[in-house]
């Protein structure tokens, strides 16, 4: 295996240099247009950094649930989830964080990279509330870059093309991973079977 070990390597391979439109697209505030593309979005990848490694999760909600609170900064609710708090573990102790927005039926992508912290402001929380149920905490986000991600990945990957969903029921269930795990000792077709009432009352 041939490895690059220099940027200096790395840049060579990656000729010609970026065109001017691949520059010029960062903003360090949100923009009309940036605006937007996070008001349409109902999905992010959240990345954050600790010092176990990196973590990616997904984040997903109404479309435009990410507030914009001002030009520099971008809230996202923690709804409910397993509680195994990754993310959130990783940005008590480092900050740095990067959003990836989503949009059905859209080529493009959004990518925000910036600094993190975690509110519990009582009227924060209460101003996320769904259903009368307010998240534990709320993601704040200082943007230091905003740019839009050009389509070909979505293209190449037909992401959004019907005709490529895979069915779900040639995939393997959680229930079954879990019970391949734990050799049975979690999981199974009960957990499998459960499921989908667990998440209608614990969506929020």
């Amino acid at each position: 295996m041939t490895i690059v070990s220099s940027l200096e390597h790395l840049e060579a391979l990656y000729q010609p240099a970026p065109a001017p439109a691949a520059m010029t697209k960062v903003a360090s505030v949100v923009t009309p247009d940036y605006r937007s593309l996070i008001e349409a979005s109902p999905f992010l990848a959240l990345a954050t950094i600790g010092p176990e490694g990196i973590d990616c999760s997904p984040r997903g909600d109404r479309p435009g649930f990410v507030r914009i609170h001002d030009e520099k900064t971008l809230m996202l609710p923690d709804r409910r989830g397993n509680n195994r708090i990754d993310s959130l573990r990783n940005i008590v102790r480092d900050p740095r964080c990067a959003f990836l927005f989503l949009i059905p039926g859209s080529g493009t992508t959004l990518r925000v990279n910036g600094r993190a912290q975690l509110s519990i402001d009582p009227a924060l929380l209460e101003s996320f509330a769904v259903e009368e149920k307010a998240p534990r905490s709320v993601l704040v986000l200082d943007i230091e870059e905003i740019y839009f991600q050009c389509a070909r990945a979505i293209i190449r990957s037909e992401l959004w093309n019907p005709e490529r969903h895979v069915d779900p029921a040639s995939l393997p269930t959680p229930g079954r991973i879990l019970a391949t795990l734990t050799e049975n000792a979690v999981g199974g077709d009960a957990y499998d079977t459960a499921w989908p009432e667990r998440a209608k009352q614990t969506m929020w």
